[in-house]
């Protein structure tokens, strides 16, 4: 493809050089690459451009003149231009691909797993892109971050048109939305989940945040699906085509989809809505309006109520998100990504509807992000009959200061410990479990590592880790046995 297919007028007199790919990190360069020199927060992409074209750069995509000897296409705003551009070279694979983007604080991921169970129950072959793992023609990929960089995005969508994939569901971060990296996707459906405090350190507060959310269904969406339960959720909604929105939730009077006649156990929910009755293999009322916003939009993309009914029961669980470890054990241990007030309050909540005894709780909450939240995050522990605060990926941050943030924020007469060996800490509440309680090990969920200072992760996976302290308790129980039965 020639430069002025993909800039028109600002690729000037070097409208014909030939453009192979496109690239944002001056390390990813071939000849023939077009480099866009992005400016970000701490390292500015101008100053790689040198090696970029050292690399064999074609073309160069620039706020500001350089004059480095290569074409450049001058721009208002960098970032802006890399989706428009990834599309075009792509061939605009979004135009056949039928994409719904999931967005919200909590839940976009189990909704979009849900989801894609949904839709290829219902005989379209789905991709997945998300913050556990990504999924194009049937294959799993490793993934980086929630929503890839625009030309990564453009990229891998042509890759699942290629292999077959008719549908796509992706997570949709409003770091992606507020940077631009959704743009110039022609989006099928679009689901909101809900809307509480994370992210501060990024957005400038909660209405900047909600703003960057908001930048989804301001590219008009073929369908929309929105929890009305959420006050954000309702006035986004009070904005949106009515032709074009289905509303779901289990206490909002006017939602389309509600659920109703919610039960569930440590195996799974039940709950009937619009006609359907329903079988979701998690518990949790969070999970259930997770699996309304994932039938809202099956049902959109022609998937009919009786092939959802059949698929939902059959969708599995999703890695680190409410995630049983069982080992035997007399009691429930639950491993799950929780890392924000509001979804570690909701699966508090789940797991006290679950327990026939204590809920004992591990948490803690990340370095080098919204520190706002971490008093939020203590204020949970009255919900649990014991709480160990822990290190949950400290980075650049002392563990001990996260902590006492944290620990400041837990209501006197609560029982709180500190410890802040996070293996520690969870063999901790395993030893003092008893029958009937329920464990709840939050704020890693899937990821394998504990990320410290100097930008070094150390291996780290809370269900092995829970596996192992559960492996170790085992034998003292034995032992207490033999020593019961022979007195």
């Amino acid at each position: 493809m020639r430069l002025d297919e993909l800039f028109g007028a600002a690729a000037g007199a070097a409208r014909a050089v030939r453009v192979r790919e496109l690239a944002y990190d001056a390390r990813a360069v071939r000849p023939g690459s077009v480099f866009f020199c992005v400016p970000g927060f701490t390292r500015d992409g101008h100053d790689f451009a040198p090696d970029a074209v050292a690399r064999g750069a074609s073309a160069l995509v620039v706020q500001r003149p350089l004059r480095l000897g290569v074409p450049e296409v001058v721009v208002p705003d960098v970032r802006a231009a890399m989706a428009p551009a990834a599309a075009r070279l792509a061939g605009d694979p979004t135009a056949r691909l039928r994409v719904v983007g999931i967005t919200g604080t909590n839940g976009k991921t189990t909704t979009a797993f849900l989801l894609r169970a949904l839709l290829e129950a219902g005989g379209l072959r789905t991709g997945l892109l998300g913050t556990v793992t990504s999924v194009v023609g049937g294959a799993e990929r490793p993934v980086v971050r929630t929503t890839p960089e625009a030309v990564d995005l453009q990229r891998t969508f042509r890759a699942m048109l290629d292999a077959g994939d008719e549908a796509c569901v992706m997570e949709v971060s409003s770091h992606a939305l507020a940077l631009g990296r959704a743009d110039a996707i022609h989006w099928a459906a679009a689901v909101f989940c809900n809307l509480t405090q994370d992210h501060l350190d990024f957005h400038a507060d909660m209405e900047d945040y909600f703003a960057a959310k908001q930048r989804l269904f301001a590219a008009r969406p073929r369908a929309t699906a929105v929890n009305v339960d959420d006050p954000y959720g309702a006035r986004l909604a009070a904005t949106l085509d009515p032709t074009r929105l289905t509303t779901f939730g289990l206490h909002a009077a006017g939602a389309q989809l509600r659920a109703t006649g919610v039960r569930f156990d440590r195996h799974g929910s039940e709950f009937a809505a619009d006609g359907l009755s329903l079988r979701l293999p998690l518990p949790g009322r969070f999970n259930v309006l997770n699996a309304l916003g994932a039938v809202a939009v099956a049902r959109a993309l022609g998937v009919d109520d009786a092939t959802i009914a059949a698929a939902l029961p059959a969708a599995g669980r999703v890695p680190g998100r409410f995630e049983p470890v069982d080992e035997g054990q007399p009691f429930a241990v639950l491993v799950d990504y929780a890392h924000t007030p509001d979804s570690l309050e909701n699966v508090l909540r789940a797991a006290r509807e679950l327990a026939e005894g204590r809920v004992l709780a591990v948490f803690g909450a990340g370095g080098d992000r919204d520190r706002g939240k971490r008093p939020l995050m203590g204020a949970a522990a009255r919900l649990a009959d014991l709480t160990v605060v822990t290190s949950d990926n400290p980075r650049s941050e002392d563990p001990a200061a996260i902590m006492a943030a944290v620990l400041a924020g837990v209501p006197s007469g609560v029982a709180v410990e500190a410890e802040p060996d996070r293996r520690a800490a969870i063999a901790r509440v395993v030893a003092v479990a008893g029958a009937g309680d329920v464990v709840v090990i939050a704020g890693k969920g899937h990821e394998q590592g504990q990320e410290l200072a100097g930008g070094r992760t150390q291996p780290f996976d809370d269900v092995t880790v829970a596996r192992e302290a559960l492996r170790a308790r085992a034998p003292a129980r034995a032992a207490d046995a033999s020593v019961g039965g022979g007195a």
